[in-house]
């Protein structure tokens, strides 16, 4: 149905999707996947609306510290700037690594650019532990503490991730690149200083 409406597709999603990569090739689609956007652990006893909301602002705060949303916004703005410009675009065909996502962070400190990249390994490791806990083990007794160990891993994740942001802050040097109203992506690292 997206490929008939003759609009560009870009399809956002996580490891498990790189076996569909070459589909969505074939039909012309561009694609972002991110190998650290670990799934909750969807067993019924975490589909709590407080354990969803804490696991998906922790995965959130790595995904956006280490530099993953870096990745996900310069692609999709690359397409509608094209778009704007009247050009067919060229759609992204990214699979999103540690090295990647880091590099997109634009760390200064190299001690905050290893804790984040550990933040991110450790939500791959989150993603692997999910999978066994909601599709590979059947046994409750057993699914249940690699469920819950997952989640426990994904705190951790966000307060290394949190670590490496306040490294940054601490010599003033956080990266931030707002949006400009005509789209354009500014830049900025100083607190007291307008994006440029």
């Amino acid at each position: 149905m997206l490929k008939e409406s003759g609009k560009p597709v870009i399809v956002v999603s996580d490891g498990p999707a790189k076996k569909a990569v070459p589909k969505m090739e074939e039909e012309g689609f561009g694609y972002i996947v991110i190998d650290a956007d670990a799934m909750l652990g969807a067993r019924r006893e975490f589909l709590d609306p407080i354990e969803n909301a804490l696991f998906n602002a922790d995965i959130l705060k790595v995904l956006a510290i280490t530099g993953v949303f870096n990745v996900v916004y310069e692609a999709i703005d690359k397409v509608i700037e094209a778009v704007k410009k009247g050009e067919k675009p060229e759609l992204p065909k990214i699979s999103v690594n540690k090295e990647m996502a880091i590099q997109a962070a634009n760390f200064q400190n190299p001690y905050a650019m290893a804790k984040a990249m550990a933040a991110y390994e450790m939500c791959r490791k989150v993603a692997d532990l999910t999978v066994e806990g909601c599709f590979v083990i059947k046994e409750r007794e057993r699914y249940i503490p690699v469920v819950a160990a997952a989640h426990e891993l994904m705190r951790i994740a966000a307060a290394l991730a949190d670590e490496a942001r306040e490294i940054e802050k601490s010599s003033d040097s956080v990266y931030r690149a707002p949006h400009y109203k005509d789209g354009r992506i500014l830049k900025k690292r100083r607190l007291l200083e307008k994006p440029a």
